[in-house]
């Protein structure tokens, strides 16, 4: 029953800790965030399995976590309040052309960064965008204005 309350509780660790370091900064993994994640992964297992490395340990604490992580799918699904707490919301960026500073601070969003993502979507002015949006993926999602011709 140990292992079961140990897992549980990394589990909201871990969902928490995501929550908190932010939806883009896990988008865009560089190389020492991966070996990051990677060192936080064992460091968990270790608070997790302590000395424990039978099968039988294995099986209750990736147990315990695959069924958490389906409870949170199935409470995200069938209660619309919980979902901005368990997915998060999409946050508009830009508007019209405009940064919005406002939502940008909140992301810890640079207009350096926007700019990358925009190059990379072939956009090659805030002119072109009449809406951005930061998904609860971490992805930007760009709605280009329409044309005038």
């Amino acid at each position: 029953m140990d292992l079961v309350i140990r897992a549980a509780l990394a589990f909201v660790f871990v969902y928490a800790l995501t929550r908190i370091i932010g939806r883009r900064e896990l988008a865009q993994l560089q190389p020492f965030d991966l070996i990051f994640l990677v060192v936080i992964g064992d460091l968990i297992q270790q608070g997790v399995t302590q000395n424990d490395l039978s099968v039988t340990g294995l099986i209750l604490v990736v147990s315990t976590i695959g069924l958490l992580q389906v409870c949170s799918s199935y409470l995200s699904f069938r209660f619309r309040r919980l979902r901005p707490v368990l997915n998060g919301e999409p946050v508009v960026i830009i508007e019209n052309g405009r940064f919005i500073e406002r939502n940008l601070k909140r992301e810890r969003l640079t207009p350096d960064d926007v700019a990358e993502e925009m190059r990379q979507n072939q956009i090659h002015s805030l002119d072109e965008i009449q809406w951005a949006v930061l998904e609860t993926s971490g992805k930007m999602s760009f709605l280009k204005k329409p044309s005038s011709s």
